[in-house]
């Protein structure tokens, strides 16, 4: 059986699926299985990427391949949007982008553009401003703007803003603080950063024993968690291996 015969039958099977979950007619698939390629060309153009267009989850996919292939270009569009409306929410848009795609420099001057009026005290515009900070390797700025949103803000909760005031901590000289924020953001963490850090940082103050207990407690979880767990948290699973590897040797 050729190889082409075998990726001819795959598409087929699998845009035949897609005819019944989607509820389409039945004649499809006779077509589907009568004209080969050219069936499942015309299938995916006339049902499967409309579908992609109007579904959350194709649309979230899309997305990421556009992401991949063009990283610039939602930044670009929000910049697009920010010259013809200078508003708040356009200068969100471009100051997550841009933060997104390394440019912190620019998310800073967007974040500090969308803090104004209303919004002058919004918990996810200053804790954007602080992540920018920090990237630029300003601690004690960014540790004073978390500072702002938590007096502006008190009830406000995120985890990235939890790791991220324990990280300055630390940054800025506040080393009993930053182990005491690490040792409660790293039980409530969802994944593996925030006890790695903590682990790093516990070696880091001369207490190997405390270090290599979260290292290895961060390798324990990840075999009982499921496969995609693993997979998303590799490189944080990694670095406590060779962490641990370190601190015993």
């Amino acid at each position: 059986m050729s190889p082409f015969f075998i990726v001819s039958l795959l598409l087929q099977i699998a845009c035949c699926i897609h005819v019944a979950r989607s509820g389409r007619p039945m004649y499809w698939m006779l077509l589907l299985m009568v004209g080969s390629y050219l069936a499942v060309l015309v299938y995916v153009f006339v049902a499967v990427l409309p579908d992609l267009r109007h579904d959350p989850s194709g649309q979230r996919a899309m997305r990421k391949v556009r992401a991949q292939l063009d990283p610039g270009r939602a930044a670009r569009a929000a910049n697009r949007d920010l010259q013809v409306a200078d508003t708040p929410e356009n200068r969100r848009r471009l100051a997550e982008e841009s933060l997104r795609t390394g440019d912190f420099a620019r998310a800073e001057e967007a974040y500090r553009g969308a803090l104004r009026g209303l919004y002058k005290e919004d918990p996810d515009l200053l804790l954007g401003l602080a992540r920018a900070q920090h990237a630029l390797g300003r601690a004690q700025e960014a540790r004073d703007t978390l500072q702002t949103l938590r007096t502006a803000n008190p009830d406000f909760r995120n985890h990235e803003a939890d790791l991220l005031e324990a990280r300055v901590l630390a940054e800025t000289g506040a080393m009993d603080a930053a182990l005491e924020r690490f040792e409660t953001v790293s039980q409530a963490y969802p994944g593996e950063e925030a006890r790695v850090r903590y682990g790093q940082l516990l070696r880091q103050a001369g207490d190997q024993a405390g270090a290599a207990a979260q290292f290895r407690e961060s390798l324990e979880r990840s075999r009982h968690a499921p496969a995609y767990y693993r997979r998303e948290q590799k490189s944080w699973l990694d670095l406590a291996r060779r962490e641990l590897a370190a601190v015993q040797d």
